[in-house]
């Protein structure tokens, strides 16, 4: 395997390595990556019955797809609020409505095509850093009255029955909420797709786009594939493949840690819960203890587009922050991967110019969204469905290049700076 070493990588399902592209292919559609977003959309073309060829630099789940904290959940990184302040209500419920949609497609095709992606833990729980219930009232209340959004509100007692911290407070409980192991699930959306007569090629990274609407020619070292549409779905790893795609999004590292296994009663002495777990700062942590006592911690977000020297112990640090009881634990992993950033906190989706599509922009808005993006771009493609024209007023804003790497970086610390504040003006209270 060549996948980043990780947690996930140790416990990934055996399968075999998919071939290069060898060979000169005409199909409808050519898919440029094999990540979530890109096997969403070449599995929503099979199942609609459209040809579809993915091409994969690496190997199918290497970028973010494979990396991420595995949660599965409704909503987008830009708060509802101001989701509904941009586009206005009725568009926001639209908008809202497809992630809850496609939180429901993943379960059901988690279980029709007996994806090996497990345990698959139901329950989320977003935890209050700051001495405000009525604000997390408030929210809860917004939620329901606005997209029809059950969350259920924790007090700070219930709260410390299961997370044994005084960092927190209140919290809201999701039933929709799940998590579960992303690169295995990333590798089973690969062998459903190909169950439905999709072929993925992996070392296969592309190296010039001839594009022109009618007659649209990928090109790898080893062959090429020509397609009515091509469907770009790089992310992070874009690489500059397409200058105007590059231009709107800020590739951005995040990181993650897996713990040695704690064993049950040190795990229970800070987490006595099963559930996906994160906070509600700007610059949150998030993170969930699974079957074996070890937890898996992620957080904070970088510029730099290499591993820090000591990630392991200041991500463990952040851990500790929250729960020193746990002092003396030991880090099995730490890893690293990059996520695509826009502007406007929105997945980017849409159609650059006739028969070239793009779907970008997950970073920080879970695993739902990627579904969200294979599903629209699926259906506009097969079906004539305009329902990805929702994400026009979220298009390519451009970040700047290099400065806008750097302006990422200063917003975050900026962020950070206000969470400091705030939580220091609820304690008070």
């Amino acid at each position: 395997m060549h996948y980043v070493d990780s947690y996930y990588r140790s416990t990934v399902s055996p399968g075999a390595a998919r071939p290069a592209l060898g060979a000169h292919i005409d199909t409808q559609v050519c898919v440029v990556g094999g990540g979530l977003a890109g096997l969403a959309t070449a599995l929503g073309l099979r199942e609609r019955g459209t040809d579809v060829v993915v091409l994969e630099a690496r190997q199918v789940g290497w970028g973010a797809s494979g990396r991420n904290g595995g949660f599965v959940a409704s909503g987008y990184s830009l708060p509802p609020e101001r989701l509904i302040a941009r586009v206005g209500v009725q568009r926001a419920r639209e908008l809202y409505q497809l992630t809850q949609e496609a939180v429901a497609l993943v379960r059901r095709r988690i279980q029709h095509y007996g994806m090996d992606c497990g345990p698959v833990v139901d329950g989320g729980l977003s935890v209050s850093w700051f001495n405000d219930a009525d604000a997390l009232r408030r929210t809860c209340d917004f939620l329901h009255q606005n997209f029809h959004e059950q969350r259920e509100f924790w007090p700070r007692e219930r709260v410390a029955e299961v997370l044994h911290s005084d960092r927190y407070y209140d919290a809201l409980f999701s039933e929709q909420k799940f998590h579960l192991h992303p690169l295995n699930y990333t590798r089973a959306m690969a062998a459903a797709a190909e169950l439905r007569g999709a072929p993925i090629f992996e070392q296969s990274p592309v190296q010039k786009l001839d594009v022109d609407g009618t007659d649209n020619v990928v090109h790898t070292a080893g062959g090429r594939v020509r397609a009515a549409h091509v469907v770009i779905t790089c992310g992070g790893y874009l690489a500059g493949l397409q200058r105007r795609l590059s231009a709107a999004m800020v590739p951005v590292a995040t990181y993650m840690i897996a713990t040695e296994p704690l064993g049950e009663e040190r795990l229970r002495s800070a987490i006595d819960i099963p559930y996906a777990i994160s906070d509600n700062r700007f610059a949150s942590d998030y993170y969930r203890a699974i079957a074996d006592t070890r937890i898996l911690w992620g957080g904070r977000i970088s510029a730099r587009r290499s591993q820090p020297a000591h990630l392991a112990r200041f991500m463990l640090a952040d851990l500790l922050k929250v729960y020193p009881q746990l002092e003396g634990a030991r880090v099995a992993w730490a890893w690293y991967g990059l996520m695509s950033y826009a502007a406007h906190k929105m997945p980017q989706i849409g159609q650059l110019s006739p028969g070239l599509w793009y779907a970008m922009g997950f970073g920080g808005q879970g695993l739902a969204t990627t579904t969200v993006a294979g599903e629209l771009v699926a259906s506009a493609i097969a079906e004539k469905d305009d329902r990805y024209r929702l994400f026009a007023p979220f298009g390519l804003t451009p970040t700047g290049g290099p400065v806008g790497v750097a302006a990422a970086q200063l917003t975050y610390w900026s962020y950070q700076l206000r969470d400091a504040l705030r939580e220091r003006l609820t304690r008070v209270r």
